[in-house]
């Protein structure tokens, strides 16, 4: 058993201008998590694959926002992105470790992207022919993501800056 106190956000808070998922956590950390490196990053199987190795480079992803956000239980988050992507369930343990480790983790991202010769921009992904993967969740260009309101409890709100 852990010694350390399973961490808790004490305040979530979707920017929606600036794209940006903000969670502040009982210990005082505050992170600032972009919706594309939370996309990119997601803890689906369509993201990590089924085992070690099978990872998906997520490409095509700048431009993407969250739509809507639903709490799952007492410790999780899940966003609906508006590139139709609904089944990562994101942690407070998943949370705070890529709030910790962001900086880490967007530099090797940058350096996969850069060594698979595809683009954060799913135009340019398009035209390297790695359409699919930009839509992600196999869904099609042209689907919507579902309308839902993305506030739970006290905990999350949403602001538009």
């Amino acid at each position: 058993m852990s010694s350390t106190p399973m961490l808790v956000p004490t305040r979530i808070v979707l920017h929606q201008i600036s794209r940006v998922l903000e969670v502040e956590f009982g210990d005082g950390f505050v992170f600032r998590l972009p919706t594309e490196f939370l996309r990119v990053y997601s803890p689906s199987a369509e993201v990590k694959g089924h085992g070690p190795g099978q990872e998906v480079l997520q490409v095509g992803k700048r431009d993407v926002t969250i739509v809507a956000i639903e709490q799952v239980g007492h410790y999780a988050i899940q966003p609906t992105f508006s590139d139709g992507h609904v089944s990562g369930i994101f942690s407070w343990d998943l949370l705070y470790r890529l709030g910790r480790e962001q900086d880490t983790l967007w530099t090797d991202y940058l350096a996969r992207l850069d060594a698979a010769g595809a683009s954060r921009d799913e135009a340019s992904s398009k035209a390297n022919g790695l359409a699919s993967a930009a839509r992600g969740c196999g869904q099609p260009a042209s689907a919507a993501p579902p309308a839902v309101n993305p506030t739970f409890g006290a905990e999350l709100s949403r602001k538009r800056n």
